[in-house]
């Protein structure tokens, strides 16, 4: 019998809680299921199965995500900007670390909701691009740099691979200073 209430960004947001606790790699619907208090197949009613539970979690956590980053690139600019968005974008990654690996698969072309918030965060690394004059196709190739620096970065610290004596901290510090100089220096940047 279905739990009463339950409904589709209900069970969502219950998988991106179990998400969190338990890593995405080990979210079932079974498990999610018991967390419910349902019977599995009740689970089918709201979502089509594992792969579409994912990419709602997926649509969830980059909606999140653009949120955090567009509220820390609020009033701020260049290295600023760039520190306040990296640094909430980190921060994300910590906070839910079973949410966070979800919001790496690409948007469904099928759900404006997701390609909304995939669109939403983009354009906050291409706000800060365009103070540094980073425009056009240089911009495309600038946003790649920036989320695979700073998602390699934060995949690598979930994972324990930082063992080196240094403060993880001020490592992730010297990497966003140094976008910050690769961005003022970017080929086919616009200089006026």
């Amino acid at each position: 019998m279905p739990r009463a209430g339950l409904n589709q960004p209900t069970v969502v947001r219950e998988a991106a809680r179990l998400a969190d606790e338990v890593g995405f790699g080990q979210l079932t619907l079974a498990a999610l299921a018991a967390r419910l208090g349902v019977a599995l197949p009740s689970l089918y009613k709201h979502v089509k199965g594992a792969d579409a539970l994912a990419q709602k979690l997926s649509a969830l956590a980059t909606a999140e995500i653009a949120e955090e980053m567009s509220a820390a690139a609020v009033g701020r600019a260049g290295a600023d900007a760039l520190r306040a968005v990296a640094n909430a974008y980190r921060a994300y990654a910590r906070r839910h670390p079973g949410r966070y690996p979800a919001a790496q698969r690409a948007p469904d072309p099928a759900d404006p909701e997701h390609l909304a918030a995939g669109e939403r965060a983009v354009a906050v690394v291409y706000a800060i691009l365009r103070g540094y004059g980073v425009t056009g196709e240089p911009a495309v190739d600038a946003v790649r740099a920036f989320r695979s620096a700073v998602h390699g970065f934060v995949s690598l610290e979930a994972a324990g691979g930082f063992g080196l004596p240094r403060d993880v901290d001020r490592s992730f510090e010297r990497l966003v200073d140094g976008l910050d100089i690769a961005f003022r220096s970017w080929p086919g940047r616009d200089q006026s």
